[in-house]
């Protein structure tokens, strides 16, 4: 019974973040999620109690999907870091390169919400982003990036300016820009030459 439960609910979550996704927070009913997940509307009640608190479980739902999806493909990415980051945006471009992409779901999402910052929603899209940043910090530290939060910080605004574009102007050309503009902000960042001696100021090795 748990188990049937339980099975139910991740239905529910997968359909409404597939719909929301694809039309919007604004222009989906309970009534299209329902259906979409094969159950009845008051089946959907009895698992959430509102449009609003179903939003905020489905991206719960969804971060976590993403996350570990995340992890499994960083630990196959390359060790240096211009190979990271051809990595990054060549995956970029063949995610955009999907039919019926619609960038990046939890921005999309939020901005519907611009004016209601409490929505449990907004909270969940603040710690997907964090984390997302945070990984990408890591990401650089073991490529021995300098100043690798500031450096992250700065390579997730390249990446949400080009999702942006992208699905402004509809041209791929905007992921050749942005590869192009983190390779320019990390060059030099490094700690370490090629032979592994350390890069710092005179007077902080003195």
């Amino acid at each position: 019974m748990a188990r049937a439960a339980a099975d139910t609910k991740q239905r529910i979550l997968e359909a409404a973040y597939e719909l929301f996704y694809r039309k919007g927070f604004v222009r989906v009913g309970l009534d299209a999620i329902a259906e979409a997940a094969g159950v009845t509307k008051r089946t959907l009640y009895y698992h959430f109690r509102s449009k609003d608190d179903l939003l905020g479980a489905a991206l719960a739902f969804q971060h976590e999907l993403a996350i570990e999806r995340i992890k499994r493909w960083g630990a196959r990415l390359p060790r240096d870091l211009e190979g990271f980051l051809d990595a990054l945006f060549s995956d970029l471009a063949r995610w955009a390169s999907r039919p019926r992409w619609e960038g990046a779901g939890f921005t999309r999402l939020v901005m519907e919400l611009a004016d209601l910052p409490g929505h449990p929603a907004r909270a969940i899209a603040r710690r997907h982003k964090a984390t997302l940043e945070a990984w990408i910090a890591a990401q650089l530290v073991a490529r021995d990036v300098e100043h690798a939060t500031e450096k992250a910080q700065q390579l997730q605004l390249i990446l949400e300016g080009c999702f942006s574009l992208l699905l402004v102007h509809d041209d791929k050309r905007y992921i050749e820009r942005a590869a192009a503009a983190a390779k320019c902000l990390t060059r030099g960042a490094t700690l370490k030459t090629a032979m592994g001696q350390e890069l710092l100021p005179t007077a902080a090795r003195e």
